[in-house]
């Protein structure tokens, strides 16, 4: 530490030489700079800093806002513009603005539990009532990804320990309040100063909730003449105009209109503080929006155009090649290998047990700590769906030890949670469903992660159901499950494209079961279970035996789910397989689904293949296998094909042609669709002999409540002259 203080002060001390010798041919003023907020539409400060270094003009402090706080902490924490501009042109935004790691790296329990309530419904519920997520994101991956930019790997930055005076902006979301960091952890204060309210979640940082710092102070002059007694200011404003009447149409539109119009009069108030002698650059941003961050070398080029435009004004602010050398060379970080980790300590759980969190840690005490790995291991860690976010900070500062410390925060929302799932599956005719479900879950029974989830459903299925899950070691690895389902459903008797009759099926099951956690990769478990059915007919014919069953046996299922997303995958595969054997009724069932998703540019090209059977004795009326329904079958209704040894399969091309606004993940999609099925013993739709073919043609993507699918499928088997269904699907299964 001594020797970077004599390393910094002797650079200094060169640089105040070159400032003497340039003095004698025009005094050099005090000179602070000023990065404005803008979401992507900062990234013109790299340009304008990339100009200040070409001109060779250095400044005494900086002050910043939003994303001009995170630009200005990067440039006081010794970053050139060069590689911040490389940075944030090859940084993944879309992903960033994600706070889940891709699906495939989510625990198998919250993939379970996303399948089946809508992932953004989750509701934090108390004894003081209900809680809520304070934004559409957390920043989890935003504030790794400052982390690694300003190498905070390497031990945390202080903001105070910078030789380059640096102030961030933020604003105090519980009183309106301005909030300076002149001090802190300077990723910290960067994370705090772009949280824009409604879009991302507040940071908490002594007791103070905040938020974005353009509330308040988007273009912080003032900031800039106190912190360093600047003479001169450089002054860069890339916020976002006022909306034009006919852009305001929508939630999201309003809410931005909002804070625009905060942040323009305490622009306004600042740009009036401007003298004569302040230099003022406002780059032409004109269709780049605050939402653009794939346009980031388009937009610092921008920012390098306006700073050239006022060359003049910049050249007196020159100094000697000496002494902007010896100055630049002062604010760099000093380059060092990684340090080695000593140990590592997971600091600050009250309920989750540390072990779930050490289950996903690849990085071992003795290795040189790599960033990458650390972000990998924190997001596998946080998609088992317990945390708010999770952080780290190589502390070292114990007596020359370098201890790396994981800190998880729960949610603050939680552990109790209510949960929702909406469903409705409809082809336009008298087949039409619909679905309304509720759930109640509590996490964190006991310190192995027990956990108990009681669901109800109402509309054309309608049922109630109770699912208590124990591990049985820390790291949950081994498990047992107790189930139970009491539900009604109605399913159609088909021939030749007419529905003969409809029946009520009423059926209750018990499932007791043990299995074990394969990592991230899925889950196996067997056990017992016993089943309990009654059919009943609505209208029609009575085709089918009006009775109850009672009959029970084993099972053992596999899943695995290695594919990027829970809905409109890009690539990946998954596997589903259970085998039910019933010794009692002298048959067994095998249902296994296969499925692989791969993309080439905005094309995704998906395949199916799927078997449902006895490979012991013939399935039996009441537990057949059926197809029928969007993209299983499309042609014909959902499950219009019930039967015995029934196989299919299918190919899907997809063009995305639009994606979702930022913080949301998904995209719109047109796709077509080539399906083939075979029914070795059909109960229904008995004259279908051999294969079926089916084509479908649609349009898909995500929305807040689910996948939404508008389909045509049609078929040209059978002598009726053709199947043919158009389809609306929207929800979870």
């Amino acid at each position: 530490m001594k020797r970077m203080l004599c390393r910094h002060l002797l650079l200094l001390a060169l640089f105040a030489i070159g400032c003497i010798a340039s003095a004698a041919e025009t005094p050099r003023p005090r000179v602070g700079l000023v990065l404005g907020g803008g979401g992507a539409r900062g990234a013109a400060h790299i340009g304008v800093l990339e100009v200040l270094e070409k001109m060779r003009v250095p400044v005494d402090c900086v002050a910043g806002t939003s994303m001009g706080g995170l630009v200005a902490g990067a440039y006081a924490g010794g970053l050139t513009p060069e590689i911040m501009r490389e940075e944030l042109a090859k940084a993944d935004w879309d992903d960033l603005f994600q706070d889940d790691p891709t699906f495939s790296q989510q625990s198998f329990r919250k993939k379970a539990r996303d399948k089946r309530f809508l992932p953004a419904s989750e509701t934090g519920v108390s004894a003081d009532g209900m809680r809520y997520q304070s934004g559409i994101v957390t920043g989890q991956k935003i504030k790794l990804f400052f982390n690694q930019l300003i190498y905070d790997y390497l031990g945390e930055r202080e903001i105070a320990s910078l030789p380059l005076p640096l102030s961030i902006i933020a604003t105090n979301i519980v009183n309106g309040e301005r909030v300076v960091f002149r001090e802190g952890s300077l990723s910290r204060a960067m994370r705090a100063s772009m949280s824009v309210p409604g879009l991302m979640s507040p940071v908490e940082i002594d007791g103070e909730k905040l938020v974005d710092g353009g509330l308040v102070d988007n273009v912080p002059i003032g900031e800039a003449r106190a912190r360093c007694q600047a003479d001169i200011v450089i002054a860069v404003n890339v916020g976002s105009p006022l909306l034009k009447a006919d852009e305001i149409g929508s939630l999201l539109s309003v809410s931005a209109q909002m804070v625009n119009i905060l942040t323009e009069q305490n622009v306004s108030r600042s740009l009036a503080t401007l003298k004569p002698t302040d230099i003022y650059i406002k780059p032409d941003l004109e269709g780049i929006t605050a939402g653009d961050f794939k346009r980031t070398a388009e937009t610092a080029d921008r920012g390098a155009r306006a700073a050239e435009a006022l060359a003049d004004r910049l050249r007196p602010l020159a100094v000697s090649e000496t002494a902007y050398a010896a100055w630049s060379e002062s604010i760099q970080i000093a380059r060092r290998d990684a340090p080695k980790i000593d140990a590592i300590e997971i600091a600050g759980l009250q309920r989750v047990n540390p072990a779930v969190i050490e289950r996903h840690l690849e990085t071992r005490p003795g290795e040189a700590i790599d960033p990458d790995v650390v972000r990998s291991d924190l997001l596998r860690a946080y998609g088992d769906g317990y945390y708010e976010n999770i952080d780290y900070a190589l502390d070292n500062t114990l007596r020359g030890r370098n201890v790396l410390r994981v800190t998880p925060v729960e949610k603050s929302w939680g552990p109790d949670y209510l949960r929702y799932g909406v469903n409705l599956d409809t082809n336009f005719k008298v087949d039409s469903t619909y679905t309304l479900r509720l759930g109640y879950n509590k996490t964190w029974l006991n310190s192995l992660g027990g956990e108990i989830l009681a669901f109800g459903e109402i509309g054309s299925r309608s049922g109630v159901g109770v699912d208590y899950y124990q591990p049985l070691d820390e790291r949950q690895r081994y498990f047992l499950e107790t189930n139970f389902r009491f539900g009604n459903r109605s399913t159609g008797i088909y021939e030749n494209n007419d529905k003969l009759a409809d029946y009520r099926i009423t059926q209750t099951d018990v499932r007791l079961s043990g299995g074990i956690n394969i990592g991230l990769l899925g889950q196996i478990h067997a056990g017992w279970q016993q089943t309990w059915y009654k059919a009943q007919i609505d209208t029609g014919s009575p085709l089918f035996p009006e009775e109850s069953k009672d009959y029970n046996g084993w099972f053992a299922a596999l899943a695995l789910d290695q594919t990027d997303r829970l809905y409109f995958p890009t690539k990946g595969w998954s596997v589903n397989t259970r085998y039910f054997d019933s010794q009692t009724e002298d048959y067994s069932k095998l249902d296994a689904d296969l499925r692989g998703y791969t993309s080439l540019g905005d094309w995704v090209f998906g395949t199916r293949l799927s078997y449902q059977g006895s490979p012991i004795g013939k399935l039996p009326y009441y537990d057949l296998g059926n197809l029928g329904g969007m993209l299983n079958m499309t042609a014909f209704a959902v499950g219009q094909l019930k039967g015995d040894d029934m196989s299919y399969g299918s190919v899907r091309a997809e063009r995305i042609i639009g994606r979702l606004p930022l913080g949301l993940r998904g995209d719109m999609r047109l796709g077509v669709a080539l399906e083939a099925a075979k029914v070795g013993r059909p109960f229904t739709e008995t004259e279908l002999k051999g294969w079926i073919n089916s084509s479908a043609i649609y349009l898909g993507g995500e929305t807040p409540l689910g996948p939404v699918y508008l389909g045509y499928g049609y078929s040209s088997s059978g002598s009726t002259g053709g199947y043919s269904n158009l389809y609306l699907f929207l929800g979870t299964p």
